[in-house]
């Protein structure tokens, strides 16, 4: 083999290497729960992070909120995540992700808003970075396509509270590249979380699932069959499942569980992810599960409520 040769193909086995992780820059897009956790557990695994978020209330909350889930993880699961507020940056404009190699996008699951964000991160960020979605439902290749980096477009479905959980799954379209996958994994590894890879599609595997299984648990306790409490109280005791899917939609947010049963309807044309009107009144009400005190069970202590994303909201970034 000539040395031109071996020079160029050295080059290629390098390229297809994913960088170093340690301390990599990362930014996030919102500032809601999912932003919040999310920019913990990078934080405290030693990443510097900035967070975005147009709405100068949430960046003011933001750190308050930040230090309580520091303790929630250091009580709960006996994590020191040492200084990780100093860790993280706050922002209100999208330009502070140009120096980010990795980005998760936490933006409400809104394809427009999506799209607005994805298209000018690709224009901010520099051609390496990845951009990870936290979607929990819009399948990755569509969101690639809002992009000129298909191929760096990943989904990271992260669970909530993701401080508490170990697992994440991870999305990977027909157009995500081997180099973005191996990085992915190996960040989530130096988070001490372990990645499930999957393949693409509305809903991926947790959501194709779960979003089913909650609409005909909201349809059961609609229809008089049984109460909230008797529907969950089967799941975990049948099944032995940890909670029931009517506390497990309180405890994501039963405005996320409506947005992402209708993006499953619209990416699958499936009438069975049509929200309950039960889901849908709930909603309506303000009562959207554990963040407001109630949802389809009661909560006694009320948290404080991420500002509305109300459907309909502009499609630009800054309507995060």
């Amino acid at each position: 083999m000539g040395e031109n040769a071996e020079n160029a193909e050295n080059a290629e086995s390098r390229d297809s290497e994913p960088p170093g992780t340690t301390g990599l820059p990362i930014g996030v897009v919102g500032a809601g729960t999912m932003g919040i956790g999310v920019a913990q557990c990078f934080a405290a695994a030693g990443h510097p992070v900035v967070v975005v978020d147009p709405d100068a209330a949430a960046r003011a909350s933001g750190p308050e909120r930040l230090r309580s889930g520091v303790r929630a993880a250091r009580l709960l699961r006996g994590r020191n995540a040492g200084p990780a507020g100093e860790r993280v940056a706050w922002a209100a404009e999208p330009s502070a992700l140009s120096g980010a190699r990795f980005v998760v996008e936490c933006a409400p699951e809104r394809v427009p808003l999506k799209k607005a964000v994805l298209e000018e991160l690709d224009r901010l960020c520099p051609p390496e970075t990845v951009f990870a979605s936290c979607t929990s439902a819009v399948p990755i290749g569509r969101l690639g396509s809002f992009t000129g980096r298909p191929d760096r477009v990943i989904g990271t479905h992260f669970m909530n509270p993701a401080p508490l959980k170990d697992t994440v799954e991870v999305v990977r379209s027909p157009h995500t590249g081997t180099h973005t996958v191996e990085l992915t994994v190996d960040l989530l590894a130096g988070l001490g979380k372990k990645a499930i890879v999957v393949g693409d599609g509305p809903g991926f595997v947790s959501n194709r699932v779960l979003m089913l299984t909650v609409n005909e648990a909201a349809a059961v306790v609609e229809a008089g069959t049984a109460d909230a409490d008797t529907v969950d109280r089967v799941f975990q005791d049948c099944f032995g499942h940890a909670t029931g899917p009517l506390r497990t939609a309180d405890l994501i947010g039963l405005d996320t569980v409506l947005d992402t049963l209708d993006v499953l309807r619209e990416h699958t044309g499936d009438e069975r992810f049509r929200p309950t009107p039960l889901l849908a009144r709930l909603v309506a009400e303000g009562s959207l599960g554990r963040k407001t005190g109630r949802g389809f069970h009661p909560y006694p202590t009320r948290r404080p409520v991420d500002r509305p994303r109300h459907a309909g909201a502009g499609s630009h970034v800054r309507d995060l």
